[in-house]
């Protein structure tokens, strides 16, 4: 475990993979002190081997358990003398598949991960960033936030309910010094693209993604915006053009949005 002496530090949610492993390390390129969070802790070792046992600390860390919540920031709390520059709620889940053929547990999983895991890392965090000054939170949302896209339902509402609660709490602390912005990626290419209805299952996201000829953009483009969220003046920001072109539909030309992902549909089997 390394020591927080002198650096800026980041607490980063779903750090084992994608988005949140290389966030990990743009920041610790850039001289930051980081913690990695998550429940593969094969994921996390590779990480942190990566960016430097010495500029790290990492644990296991279920974002839906605030005892884990509790514990972790404890940890991290020790290592930074009580300081925490940046919350990255990062983790995530998704399933993609007609609404009819996921489970109810696995919605259960995704709302639970994705809407409360973030809530539970505000609560945890709140008093370290409450004693940092210029202190932000950084909440993975998706450009799924923005407009409501087929076979994503579940995965949808949870990306504008952070979406929503971004905003809201972005007004509420700004009189304590906090900032709260929101990651919102197109197509990222990590490991959430290989979710289908169930664990398993035969026809994956990837598969439709490469079907239609969409964007996939690399995971370090996500990473830089995830640097400018934690450092912008804006309350959301899109990562990659295809991101910025649905928020632009959605807001001006919602009809020929919604024509266009009903197209996309294909049959029911």
């Amino acid at each position: 475990m390394g020591e927080c002496i002198g650096r800026k530090s980041i607490f980063i949610t779903g750090a084992a993979s994608g988005i949140g492993a290389a966030t990990a390390k743009l920041f610790a390129d850039r001289s930051w002190f980081v913690g990695l969070y998550d429940i593969n802790e094969a994921g996390l070792k590779k990480v942190a081997a990566e960016i430097g046992e010495e500029n790290c600390i990492s644990g296991k860390l279920d974002v839906r358990s605030r005892d884990d919540w509790k514990r972790c920031m404890d940890d991290f709390a020790k290592a930074t003398d009580g300081r925490l520059n940046v919350l990255f709620n990062n983790a995530g889940i998704g399933r993609h598949g007609w609404f009819e053929d996921i489970s109810g547990e696995d919605n259960d999983a995704i709302v639970d991960i994705n809407v409360k895991g973030v809530i539970n890392g505000v609560q945890a965090a709140l008093p370290l960033l409450r004693q940092t000054k210029g202190s932000r939170i950084v909440n993975t949302a998706s450009t799924a936030g923005v407009f409501g896209a087929p076979k994503l339902a579940v995965y949808v509402a949870t990306k504008f309910a952070v979406r929503g609660l971004t905003e809201a709490l972005d007004i509420e602390f700004s009189n304590i010094g906090i900032r709260v912005t929101s990651l919102m990626p197109w197509f990222i290419d990590t490991p959430i693209l290989d979710m289908g209805a169930k664990d398993g299952a035969n026809v994956k996201m990837s598969d439709m993604i490469r079907e239609s000829g969409s964007e996939v953009y690399p995971v370090e483009l996500a990473a830089e915006r995830a640097w400018d969220a934690a450092h912008g003046k804006e309350v959301h920001y899109m990562a990659g053009k295809m991101a910025e072109r649905t928020r632009f539909a959605a807001r001006f030309m919602p009809k020929r949005l919604k024509k266009q992902l009903e197209k996309t549909l294909g049959p029911r089997t």
